[in-house]
């Protein structure tokens, strides 16, 4: 039986990744270090699959230690793919300290590609990210735009991911899917806008107080709707080698402050909003963005949701994950 390893698994794209790979007739080895990551996050998976889903708590970052994970997967079989969606996900904190992303974003991908050479894995998923182009504006990004310039040391380390994965794509893989995400948005989730409002209207259900001046505007997927694209672009046969593809809604997506009014009216309607100044929310925010999703329509897949709808349904399931009655409006 093949072993799928999904590096980063026990997060919040993770979880909703693997009850699909479940599905299938494969072992799916987890790999985190649980820095946001639960390990309870898998059980959905383990229910489906009993007995094909294994944890294992390592530091992607430490080349031996992740070599020994590799080690323990060969155990169950042979390993075929690696889904890397191992990173750092607070741009902040990279921003303050650099090693984060170097470490937990850019090394991640380092060990994970040593461990791919030596083990003769052929293919590889990356989670890249709408943060490898830069601040252009409101130009249309699309995959063959540049030069890429990116504004975060997170965008920073995974536009260096791509090209270290574009050199073991000529050089040994056999196939690299480089999936470049907009803003997601669902359940479980451990960081983000959404939750930030969320926890901030808790600790004060009257006031609501916004980074920036509320005009950032971008587009926003499901959860649901990501994992179901990635799945496409892995089961066509027919794609290049190496092939970049931004992920997202066809749309131009919402704006901050749609997202405030809308989560206020889910969990506090009478919150008032105190809106920033600029428009940024901080040091490496891209303000504004229009994603082109052209490549990713020529693969023959499109969303269930647009933005708006995606953001309204994630304010939902967050609400009611950090404890808003399900579909109850709270006054």
């Amino acid at each position: 039986m093949n072993v799928s390893i999904i590096a980063g698994g026990a997060g919040f794209v993770g979880c909703n990744l693997l009850p699909l790979l479940a599905k299938e007739d494969r072992h799916l080895m987890v790999l985190d270090n649980l820095c946001r990551g639960r390990e309870e996050y898998l059980d959905a998976a383990r229910d489906a699959a009993p007995g094909r889903v294994h944890f294992v708590h390592v530091d992607l970052s430490d080349h031996a230690a992740t070599l020994q994970a590799f080690e323990s997967a060969l155990k169950l079989g042979a390993i075929d793919e690696v889904w890397h969606l191992a990173a750092n996900s607070d741009i902040p904190a990279g921003v303050m300290d650099a090693n984060v992303d170097l470490r937990d974003t850019f090394m991640t991908t380092f060990s994970l590609l040593e461990a791919m050479k030596l083990y003769k894995v052929p293919a590889l998923h990356f989670a890249s990210s709408s943060a490898i182009y830069g601040d252009l504006g409101g130009v249309p990004l699309h995959e063959a735009i540049g030069p890429l310039l990116p504004i975060s040391n997170y965008g920073a380390m995974k536009l260096a991911s791509e090209a270290l994965i574009s050199a073991a794509a000529e050089s040994y893989l056999e196939r690299a899917n480089l999936f470049r995400f907009p803003n997601v948005v669902g359940a479980p989730a451990t960081h983000g806008v959404i939750l930030d409002f969320i926890n901030k209207l808790q600790t004060d259900p009257g006031r609501l107080d916004v980074l920036g001046d509320g005009t950032q505007q971008k587009a926003y997927l499901h959860v649901s709707d990501l994992v179901d694209a990635m799945m496409h672009i892995r089961a066509a046969t027919h794609l290049p080698k190496i092939f970049p593809v931004n992920i997202g809604p066809v749309d131009d997506g919402v704006t901050v402050r749609f997202i405030a009014q809308s989560v206020i009216a889910r969990v506090s309607p009478q919150a008032g909003i105190h809106f920033g100044t600029g428009n940024k929310g901080w040091v490496g925010d891209v303000p504004k963005f229009q994603y082109s999703v052209e490549r990713l329509r020529e693969a023959g897949w499109a969303p269930s949701r647009n933005s708006a709808d995606a953001v309204r349904h994630a304010i939902d399931q967050i609400a009611t994950q950090e404890g808003f009655a399900a579909g109850v409006t709270n006054g």
